[in-house]
């Protein structure tokens, strides 16, 4: 019997190698800001500070961050995006990311630095 592989942590069904963890291993930079986004949360779902630091923008980057092991993140939902492709060098991911006992919606903007998608900063929403 075959044993199913489950998917990325960000909600996709490809694998987590296949997916996010080519970007969190430097193989390849998320092409979208969607896709940038879907690999930050699954850093945070698998704790890869460094990564997070790395895709953040050089302006608002807290320069340091702590993460807590014990946050069990459940979910990823992309409720909407604004621009953020190939196309753009700008753009924003609506989403709402669940943890056991809560979740969490925010709007993040999102920009180009050397060609490469990096976090700016987010608006916590209802």
């Amino acid at each position: 019997m075959s044993r199913r592989r489950p998917g990325c942590p960000c909600g996709l069904p490809e694998t987590y190698d296949a997916c996010c963890g080519r970007f969190h291993r430097g193989g390849a930079a998320a092409p979208t800001a969607e896709a940038l986004m879907r690999s930050r949360y699954s850093a945070f779902v698998r704790l890869e500070r460094e990564y997070l630091l790395r895709t953040w923008h050089p302006r608002t980057s807290p320069g340091s961050l702590e993460l807590d092991p014990g946050m069990r993140w459940t979910g990823l939902e992309i409720l909407d995006t604004t621009d953020g492709s190939a196309f753009h060098s700008t753009g924003t991911v609506t989403f709402r990311a669940s943890f056991k006992g809560g979740s969490l919606h925010e709007r993040s903007r999102f920009e180009r630095v050397d060609g490469a998608w990096v976090y700016v900063d987010g608006e916590f929403l209802d």
